[in-house]
């Protein structure tokens, strides 16, 4: 039997939402037809000229809150794709209004933000997902399943390496640099990216961190407010991650380093080598290569996955489940590495904030 048809709307049409959201939305409606995207809310009468163009049996709106009103019986859930500063203010709005909300990373910028959307989300009995997305790239999803398997044995330590040369820019028609500005933002790369590895260690050490410590630079303080650079180690009841983003490298590229007891992984965008060992000796090398399009940033292809567990959530009730206690761990890690960062890289403690 078909799935009911989710009637969704998209606040904020800069890049995310244009080149990765919905067209992953325009081609699931064509192959399921299971969810139909029927307003667009954006500041900006440019983008908002684009997204009718591309929805052009949609609503457009000028403002969240106008969207919300006019649709109070229309709607199913409202995907959130505009800067950090304004996601919990939208989660909460559209929440009240009794929508389910698929969320872009972060959360929200502060810890006491996310852990009141948690709190919203379940009193009004409302799902709500982060985009988490990194999960379901193919190699990465392949990495889940070797550790899972054991073939490694217990794994020890992770080592996510992230090389991007710039920052990731915003569309032209609005603020293209807004990652730079932390009234925006909240924060640099630390804050664009670090969930995406934070979330990754979670997975494959298998348990949640209980310090971490950081430090953090800015290569232009005059012109930007954020940092463009930053690294991070994190210490677990299984083991450590070591974190290194940077927005200063020369090519773009992703270097993951999975460590068991038996073996370990290594992740160069889009390939794959698995070293096993047998006592004290390798005794065998596997090299693949599983294409995840790690060079196109809107990584439209691995939204369909995360759509399907958004669904899921909707279908069991799980208004504030296992994705989004994880992404207030990962506002709370983002914000007091900044802490350690500022406080002359001090190891600091990670109360969990999962047992609340």
């Amino acid at each position: 039997m078909n799935k009911r048809r989710l009637r969704g709307a998209v606040i904020g049409y800069g890049f995310i939402s244009a080149v990765g959201h919905v067209p992953a939305y325009l081609k699931r409606s064509r192959d399921l037809a299971d969810v139909d995207i029927v307003a667009v809310a954006d500041i900006c009468p440019s983008r908002r000229n684009l997204a009718q163009g591309a929805l052009p049996q949609a609503s457009i709106y000028g403002d969240y809150r106008e969207l919300l009103n006019a649709n109070t019986s229309k709607l199913d859930f409202v995907d959130i794709s505009t800067p950090p500063c304004d996601h919990a203010a939208i989660a909460h709005a559209a929440l009240a209004s009794g929508f389910h909300v698929l969320c872009e990373k972060p959360l929200s910028c502060t810890i006491e933000e996310a852990r009141s959307l948690l709190q919203h989300a379940r009193a009004v009995r409302r799902v709500l997902f982060p985009c988490h997305n990194y999960r379901h790239a193919p190699v990465i999803k392949e990495i889940t399943k070797v550790v899972q398997s054991g073939r490694i044995g217990k794994v020890r330590s992770v080592t996510l390496n992230i090389y991007r040369s710039t920052h990731a820019q915003g569309v032209k028609e609005w603020n293209s640099h807004w990652r730079r500005q932390s009234r925006y933002s909240g924060g640099g790369i630390a804050m664009d990216h670090g969930s995406h590895s934070f979330y990754l260690t979670f997975d494959w050490l298998g348990s949640y961190p209980t310090s971490v410590t950081a430090t953090m630079s800015n290569l232009k303080p005059g012109e930007y407010d954020t940092e463009d650079d930053f690294t991070a180690t994190l210490v677990f009841p299984t083991g450590s991650a070591y974190v290194h983003l940077t927005w200063t490298a020369g090519v773009r590229k992703a270097i993951y380093r999975v460590e068991g007891e038996k073996g370990a992984i290594t992740m160069e965008d889009d390939d794959l080598v698995i070293e096993t060992k047998n006592g004290s000796h390798l005794s065998a090398v596997e090299n693949r290569s599983i294409a995840s399009d790690w060079a196109d940033a809107s990584h439209a292809s691995w939204f369909n996955p995360l759509l399907d567990e958004f669904r899921a959530a909707i279908d069991r009730g799980d208004f504030a489940g296992k994705e989004a206690q994880e992404a207030l761990l990962c506002v709370q890690l983002i914000n007091t590495a900044y802490r350690s960062a500022e406080q002359g890289s001090r190891e600091l403690p990670l109360p969990n904030f999962l047992r609340d």
